[in-house]
């Protein structure tokens, strides 16, 4: 019986990772019933990391009420493992797609976010693995920072919750009032991007915009970035100015770093601890990945990079299939890489070729196992 593990990204825009999975596993016991297909779903720390993780390990949905990024109530949820590890995905109480059009950047919050930390950490979870992605705020984390009793004041003494368009007006910053259960608890920050806090390559110039900031708003929002580094630095003793991934989120990854002395690291490396990755490739002949597009912006710790490397110190092949390759592709080949593959079986624009995205993979599938298969049996 061959042991073979998937654990894809999903193909934005076209097939999750959790659809790819279901595909891949369906022609893989065509061919061969007595496999043992192991199923990953990944998700980036973004939208749908709650349920990748419950589909990969078991464990219960929590639903929870908490304050929305308009600062109104909205339902929620986050997942508890078997091992009693809580998942929070941020986007599910300050996520864009909970604003729809409604984009108000400037006084958007992640407070809810802190409910969501809170309510974990008073179910008993000291392990907290904390998505990063789809946010529709810009506040460096400081509502979360609130729920959880951290106080901001302005100049004159007054405590508030600062937003984006607000952070200029925090004077001081005291975390002496954070829940005690934080101090035992493990926090680790999925994020998949290692852009700064501030600047042209910070949260406000980069992602901003898509929030609904113009130019004008973008300016300010970095400068409000900027001023509340600089009181971390003198109240905090921190310096996240520089942080490799202090931009995600509207600058959570700075904050959570900050005030909870949270661990930031890309997704994939916390998915693969999570489920035992190492242990699961003994004794396996083949890992397939994929992601929607390979290219030298892949190797910067994406799920396939990542899945590549530790398969190849247990000497087990991968097998990637994509829906493009671009340029700087080749550099996988020396990560661990064995092939890659585009599932698209002729020349076509995203626009139409993504509608044909579950066929397209599910013939490439076919024609790679019938070949492996081949290639076994002539050995």
């Amino acid at each position: 019986m061959s042991r073979i593990i998937l654990i894809p990204d999903s193909f934005k825009g076209t097939l999750s990772s959790l659809q790819i999975c279901q595909i891949m596993r369906e022609e893989i016991l065509r061919q061969d019933p007595t496999s043992e297909v192991i199923a990953i779903p990944v998700a980036d720390g973004g939208e749908g990391t709650v349920e990748a993780f419950l589909t990969a390990l078991g464990g219960e949905k929590k639903a929870k009420t908490v304050c929305g990024p308009h600062f109104t109530p909205v339902p929620s949820f986050w997942g508890k493992l078997p091992d009693g590890t809580a998942v929070i995905e941020m986007a599910a109480a300050a996520g864009l797609p909970l604003v729809g059009e409604d984009k108000h950047v400037e006084t958007a919050t992640t407070f809810g976010v802190g409910e969501l930390l809170r309510d974990a950490l008073e179910s008993g979870c000291r392990r907290i693995l904390l998505g990063l992605g789809g946010s529709a705020t810009n506040d460096l984390g400081c509502g979360a920072a609130c729920a959880l009793g951290a106080r901001f004041f302005k100049a004159d003494g007054t405590s508030f919750v600062p937003t984006g368009g607000t952070l200029c007006e925090i004077d001081s910053m005291d975390l002496s009032s954070l829940l005690p259960s934080l101090s035992g608890a493990e926090i680790t920050v999925m994020c998949d991007i290692d852009n700064p806090l501030y600047g042209e390559e910070g949260a406000a110039f980069v992602f901003a915009p898509q929030k609904g900031a113009d130019p004008a708003m973008v300016r300010r929002l970095d400068e409000g970035l900027r001023h509340g580094a600089a009181v971390i630095r003198r109240d905090v003793g921190v310096s996240v100015d520089r942080l490799p991934g202090g931009g995600a989120a509207g600058g959570m990854g700075a904050g959570m770093s900050a005030f909870l002395g949270a661990k930031l690291c890309p997704g994939i490396a916390a998915v693969l601890d999570t489920v035992h990755f190492d242990s699961l490739l003994r004794g396996a002949q083949m890992v397939y990945t994929g992601e929607g597009r390979i290219d030298s912006q892949s190797l910067r710790g994406k799920v396939v990079i990542g899945v590549a490397r530790r398969a190849k110190k247990a000497h087990v092949p991968v097998t990637v299939l994509v829906g493009s390759i671009g340029e700087g592709y080749e550099d996988a080949y020396e990560e661990g890489v064995s092939g890659i593959f585009s599932i698209n079986r002729q020349p076509m624009d995203f626009s139409q070729s993504r509608f044909h995205s579950e066929e397209n993979l599910r013939r490439t599938m076919r024609d790679l196992l019938l070949y492996q298969k081949a290639l076994a049996a002539c050995r």
